[in-house]
C-alpha cells in the first residue's frame, strides 16, 4: 500500500538536495519510493493513503549513548513512577536497585520506546547484555559502531549537544531504501535545536510507523 507522509517543510539531510516546503516522503510498504513537493506525489499518485503531520519531517537520528541509556541506566516503568520518578537513573540511584536480567529487558524496552519517542532510529554502542541486544533487535533500531563513549551526561535526546546535521543517521534515503524517518513539531531547525527532540510526533521505521503522538 502507498502512503504519503507529508510535513510542512521536509529536510534532507543532503546538501546536494534542498528542504522542500510543503514536502512530502512516498512509502511503498517499506521502501522510500520517492521524495517532493506534496502536490506533485499526491497528483502522480492519488489512490495513495496521506497523513499529514505539522511541523518538519526529517531523517531519523542516531543517539550517542547506546549502551549507557540501555543497559546502564533503568528506565522506571509508570507504576514506580511515585517511588523512581520517570527520568532515566543511573550512577548512584542505579546501583541501589535490585537488578535481574528480565527487569534489565523490560527496562530496556522501555528506554527504546521512550528513544523511538525522540525520533531516534538508531543507537551508537554495541550492547553487551543479550536482553538489551533483543529489546533493540525487535524494535527494529540500526546500531552504529562507535570508537569511545561520548562526553557528557547520557540523554534520551539525540539534539541535546549536538546540531541535527551531527545527529542525523543519514540523508533522506535514495528510493528503494528503507522508508526511515521522524516529524518533529517545530517549524524549522532553529526551532528544532531550541525545543529539542522531545517535540517528536511520528517515528517511521522501515514504512512502519512505530511512534506516534497522542
Amino acid at each position: 500500500m502507498l502512503t504519503i507522509h507529508a510535513a510542512d517543510l521536509l529536510i534532507t539531510g543532503d546538501r546536494e538536495r534542498p528542504s522542500l516546503v510543503r514536502g512530502a516522503v512516498l512509502v511503498d510498504g517499506r521502501v522510500c519510493a520517492g521524495i517532493g513537493p506534496y502536490e506533485d506525489l499526491a497528483g502522480a499518485h492519488p489512490a495513495a493513503r496521506v497523513r499529514r503531520w505539522p511541523g518538519l519531517l526529517t531523517p531519523g537520528l542516531v543517539n550517542p549513548y547506546g549502551p549507557e541509556l540501555l543497559e546502564r541506566a533503568y528506565h522506571p516503568d509508570p507504576r514506580e513512577a511515585d517511588e523512581l520518578g520517570t527520568e532515566p537513573l543511573l550512577d548512584e540511584a542505579l546501583a541501589a536497585l535490585p537488578m535481574t536480567d528480565t527487569r534489565w529487558g523490560a527496562s530496556a524496552r522501555r528506554g527504546v520506546q521512550r528513544m523511538l519517542a525522540h525520533g531516534t532510529v538508531a543507537v551508537a554502542g554495541e550492547p553487551s547484555r543479550p536482553a538489551v541486544r533483543d529489546a533493540v533487535h525487535r524494535a527494529g533500531l540500526g546500531l552504529r559502531a562507535r570508537s569511545a563513549a561520548p562526553a557528557g551526561r547520557p540523554s534520551l535526546d539525540p539534539l541535546a549537544g549536538r546540531t541535527l546535521a551531527d545527529a542525523l543517521v543519514s540523508p533522506f534515503p535514495p528510493e528503494g531504501a528503507d522508508a526511515t524517518f521522524a516529524v518533529f513539531d517545530a517549524p524549522d531547525e532553529a526551532a528544532l535545536a531550541e525545543r529539542g527532540a522531545g517535540t517528536c510526533v511520528a517515528t517511521v521505521l522501515a514504512g512502519r510507523l512505530v511512534h506516534r503522538r497522542r
